[in-house]
């Protein structure tokens, strides 16, 4: 690994956070608060250790190969949350282990809290935890593909390890074109929901905060009671939609913008994606019918189809306290923060795309053992599906109930309750946000012990960058040249 290539873009990476910080900073001095200083202090640090980086990789531009593509991946990542936690760890309001499990919750997108009060929060604050979700959720290193190329690097590895889903290919000729069109249609649906949201009653602020957070399936809210405490029914089935938006490939919405519609609807990740949302709700609302919570017709459908929705394509926003629900519905959320939404989106969790392919894997077994001499061959959408690709997404099933169960373990290890710490560990493993029992909905993480938030963060980092990009940082062959 070339570890000054790796210095000089996390360079440019807490060059990226520091800036990012300066809408909080603006909002903080407008309003008077006391966050002002922290964010002045932040940034001072972020350009220093910018600055210090920078002259230590003098001379960093070269190409980028497969180790400096994980080191800078997961190595970024780490750097931008241990800068983005210092806001919170300057105001005072948190100690630093919960500042960086607040930040690391931010980036990836994972909505995990530990504010008891959110709404006593400063504007600020709350500004810069709804960006950090913002940023993370299409990729700061997407972000800084599209400024690599004009400073003679390449970053087609780093790209690989950073998008999730199964494969990586690029929409357009050029690398950085592709994160500028994904960055593209990123701010114009963020733009969109605020608009919406704000002509339904929300104000400008708040709009466009919960449209950070929708757009990126964080589930941030700057309200205690999240979207349950809008209760306006337009708000909530914009938020649905845009939630689900923001759950598709976003290639697919490259298909839209050259009008190849048919292309769009066929494709087969797309199709089980809204088969199991459109089930998964009917379900549900069968079974709030039979437990007696039944509420007329919008009504369930709107709270079932905006939970199923939410924890699908793992934003973790809620409008009820799903703990109260029937055990069956409580499955079917466990269900769902596995599958995730889909490869190429902004979603965590296993990817929908992986269970088709391990299911046409599958399929192919069974046939090999009815058919031995036959020449056998597993597509998706038309296209056959790569040994290599079909042995990635079972090693990703493997990997993941690895670190679930150790995770699992450790965090019984502390007293904690099972079904808490195996959905607490879920949830942050699929970058959900909200987990069962004691890490409910309506509950939050502050009560865990520090270790636990430190194992937690882990988890929270290896489902955003796919599991394999953090796993080779502990490879000692990641390091050698």
């Amino acid at each position: 690994m070339k570890i000054k290539t790796v210095s000089g873009v996390i360079a440019l990476i807490c060059l990226v956070v520091s800036c990012a910080m300066i809408p909080s900073l603006l909002i903080a001095l407008y309003d008077g608060s006391k966050d002002s200083s922290a964010f002045a202090l932040s940034m001072f640090t972020g350009f220093n250790i910018c600055l210090f980086l920078r002259i230590y990789s003098k001379g960093f531009y070269s190409s980028i190969g497969i180790r400096e593509g994980v080191g800078i991946t997961g190595f970024s990542w780490i750097a931008a949350s241990l800068l983005g936690a210092l806001p919170y760890y300057f105001s005072g309001y948190v100690s630093y282990t919960d500042a960086f499990f607040e930040t690391m919750s931010g980036f990836t997108t994972t909505g995990a809290t530990i504010m008891t009060d959110i709404e006593a929060l400063p504007r600020g604050i709350l500004l810069w935890r709804s960006l950090t979700h913002w940023m993370g959720g299409m990729g700061i290193i997407v972000l800084s593909l599209a400024v690599l190329p004009f400073l003679g690097v390449s970053g087609m590895e780093m790209y690989k390890a950073e998008v999730p889903g199964v494969t990586a290919e690029k929409l357009t000729p050029r690398l950085h074109q592709t994160a500028i069109y994904l960055w593209g249609v990123y701010v114009a649906l963020t733009l969109i929901e605020t608009v919406l949201l704000f002509s339904g009653g929300m104000n400008l602020f708040d709009a466009f905060a919960h449209s950070c957070s929708t757009i990126a399936t964080g589930g941030f809210s700057t309200k205690n009671n999240s979207i349950a405490y809008f209760t306006s029914p337009f708000i909530q089935w914009v938020i649905i939609i845009f939630m689900f938006a923001s759950g598709v490939n976003f290639s697919l919405y490259f298909l839209i913008l050259n009008k190849r519609f048919r292309e769009f609807l066929a494709d087969e990740e797309f199709k089980l994606y809204l088969f199991i949302t459109v089930i998964a709700a009917l379900a549900m609302s069968i079974a709030l019918y039979f437990a007696g919570a039944f509420q007329g017709i919008e009504h369930t459908l709107r709270r079932t189809f905006f939970h199923v929705v939410s924890v699908m394509t793992t934003t973790g926003f809620i409008v009820e306290d799903y703990n109260l629900w029937p055990e069956l519905t409580k499955f079917i959320f466990v269900l769902l923060m596995f599958i995730g939404a889909s490869g190429g989106s902004t979603g965590g969790g296993c990817k929908v795309s992986r269970f088709i392919i391990i299911g046409r894997q599958l399929k192919l077994e069974i046939w090999r053992l009815l058919h031995p001499r036959a020449v056998l061959t597993a597509r998706l959408n038309g296209r056959p599906i790569s040994k290599s690709t079909m042995d990635s997404s079972a090693a990703f099933f493997v990997l993941y109930m690895i670190i679930l169960a150790g995770a699992t373990l450790i965090t019984t290890a502390f007293g904690i309750e099972l079904l808490t710490a195996f959905t607490g560990v879920v949830t942050c493993l699929s970058n959900v946000g909200p987990g069962l029992n004691a890490l409910g909905p309506v509950e939050n993480f502050a009560w865990l012990p520090s270790f636990v938030k430190w194992l937690f963060s882990f988890c929270m980092l290896a489902g955003r960058l796919e599991l394999f990009a953090v796993l080779l940082l502990f490879v000692p062959g990641t390091y050698k040249k």
